[in-house]
């Protein structure tokens, strides 16, 4: 039961830090940022991390439920940490300096590693249920 409520706090903060990315995004197109600084990549990845602190935040009152999308969303945060490190260690061997501070790597992989770390165990399927049964939505 400690687990479920540390898993819960964590999608709580995730969530919510995500969700508030929903300000940046809205701020960089309404005042066209995007166009200015030649960066059309920071408006897609502010609008997939809105809508996944949405789902997370979703996720929150039943976590077991929503496995998938905690799975996701700290598989997802492991590879953007990946990738910034990448382009970092790149950009220093070309003599560069990227914009970004190291801790975000930190942070994101944190994050990652966190989520993987509290994700609930798999549910087994109901006792009796056949494997090829089709779920049906009732109306």
């Amino acid at each position: 039961m400690k687990r479920e409520r540390a898993l819960q706090v964590v999608l709580v903060l995730v969530g919510l830090v995500y969700c508030s990315w929903g300000y940046l995004l809205f701020d960089d197109l309404w005042h066209s940022r995007w166009l200015s600084g030649h960066s059309d990549v920071m408006p897609m990845f502010l609008s997939l991390n809105t809508a996944l602190g949405v789902c997370l935040l979703v996720a929150v009152k039943q976590p077991a439920k929503h496995r998938l999308m905690i799975a996701y969303g700290a598989w997802s945060s492991l590879a953007h940490g990946f990738t910034m490190t990448i382009m970092s260690a790149q950009a220093v061997a070309h003599g560069m300096h990227r914009k970004d501070s190291p801790q975000d790597i930190v942070i994101f992989g944190v994050i990652g590693v966190t989520l993987l770390a509290l994700l609930p165990a798999k549910q087994p399927p109901p006792v009796g249920a056949p494997i090829s049964e089709p779920r049906v939505a009732e109306g």
